[in-house]
């Protein structure tokens, strides 16, 4: 689907290199969101609250609701053309001058969107460690069923991000878990990616990225173990803040790659449980996986079985059946390798070709031992295929 936002820019000159690097202003600590009335007044004075939680919103927004003129709108059924549409007649209706997202990456993803249409101005509220949205330059719009469509790159980042931690403390531990296999994938994506340039603010972006996969293997489990601490607001800051810092210096070279690609392609398989950063982390494991089997490169097998050990002590999923796709059908599985195999996806900045056999054998075979070298991906499909019937290509693993 053409991406209908972005402005088509037409120059006989070659086009600047715009940076979106950070918000303008990020506010962080525990109860920060009480106290940040100053701070998106100067913004406005008549937010339009971005949310899909509009009935839990009431006691973390209350101090702000008291002395700002807000309305509340729900992004729902998701961050889609549908939804975008009402929220664009529900600010008009308001006379918003500032659009304030408070939820999870797609009511975070929804406001920057809609305030980059309307040209407003744009606050951030993470209720979750899941996903860096909070942060980035960056909105990704799916069907009204959730299905990824295509991503819209802003103009700017967030005018205000307030990172709240008591409140982040009040989800899931779960989103916690997916937003760590989310912000992992930057340096497995930038380092395959970016890894070979040689441009400063990239080389920056891609060492940054092995900076925070280090602090996650090397913080996880203590952060999960003691929710609240010194050391989960670490990680908070890592999910949250950095992986957004790594976007924002390396830019459109040093963001996705495989395991993305996967991701988008899942969210069209009806019947999955699974969030963000949780089909991130298992496509980290696919995009290894087509390393070894089509390079049979054996720092990709290593690094799956580093990661397999990781996802094991906090809970990420190591195969489809851990996304709730333990009977997915060959004829779904070719469907989303296919999408993720698109003309434009991001899955092309490997530095190999992928045809969708392999994509498939590899998105099957995650958590496979290490053997030798498998030159083609489709010589396991083949292997296995006679084991999978039409609702049980996940016994292949």
């Amino acid at each position: 689907m053409p991406n209908q936002f972005t402005p088509k820019l037409e120059t006989k000159t070659p086009p600047l290199l715009t940076l979106t690097v950070a918000p303008a202003q990020v506010i962080r600590g525990s109860q920060s969101l009480a106290q940040a009335y100053e701070a998106i007044s100067r913004l406005g004075r008549r937010p339009l609250i971005v949310t899909g939680r509009i009935k839990t919103t009431q006691s973390y927004l209350q101090p702000l609701e008291q002395q700002l003129d807000c309305a509340s709108a729900s992004y729902a059924p998701d961050c889609s053309e549908a939804s975008l549409k009402s929220l664009r007649k529900a600010a008009k209706e308001h006379k918003a001058d500032v659009i304030l997202g408070y939820g999870g990456g797609k009511a975070l993803d929804t406001a920057k969107l809609l305030a980059h249409q309307l040209q407003l101005p744009v606050v951030t509220i993470p209720t979750s460690a899941a996903t860096c949205a909070a942060w980035t330059a960056l909105s990704n719009v799916y069907s009204d069923q959730g299905a990824f469509l295509y991503d819209v790159p802003l103009e700017r980042c967030p005018d205000l991000l307030i990172l709240d931690y008591e409140l982040i403390q009040t989800a899931p531990q779960r989103t916690l878990v997916a937003g760590i296999g989310d912000a992992i994938a930057k340096w497995y994506e930038a380092s395959v990616s970016s890894g070979h340039l040689e441009q400063t603010l990239i080389v920056a972006a891609v060492q940054q990225a092995r900076v925070l996969r280090d602090i996650l293997f090397q913080k996880s489990v203590a952060a999960l173990e003691a929710p609240g601490s010194e050391v989960w607001q670490e990680v908070v800051d890592a999910t949250v803040l950095l992986a957004g810092v790594i976007g924002g210096l390396g830019g459109a070279q040093c963001r996705t790659v495989a395991a993305h690609a996967v991701h988008n392609g899942l969210t069209h398989i009806a019947g999955h449980g699974s969030i963000h950063g949780e089909k991130v982390a298992y496509g980290i494991l696919v995009q290894l996986r087509l390393e070894e089997m089509i390079l049979g490169n054996q720092l990709a097998a290593s690094a799956r079985q580093q990661l397999l050990k990781f996802y094991a002590e906090i809970g990420l999923p190591q195969k489809l059946a851990d996304l709730g796709l333990g009977n997915v059908t060959l004829d779904s599985l070719q469907t989303a390798a296919e999408i993720a195999l698109a003309p434009n996806s991001d899955i092309h900045r490997l530095p190999f070709p992928v045809v969708t056999e392999q994509l498939m054998a590899a998105m099957v075979s995650t958590t496979a031992p290490v053997e030798g070298r498998v030159q083609m991906g489709e010589k396991l499909l083949n292997r296995i295929a006679p084991g999978l019937n039409q609702g049980e290509a996940e016994n292949a693993e």
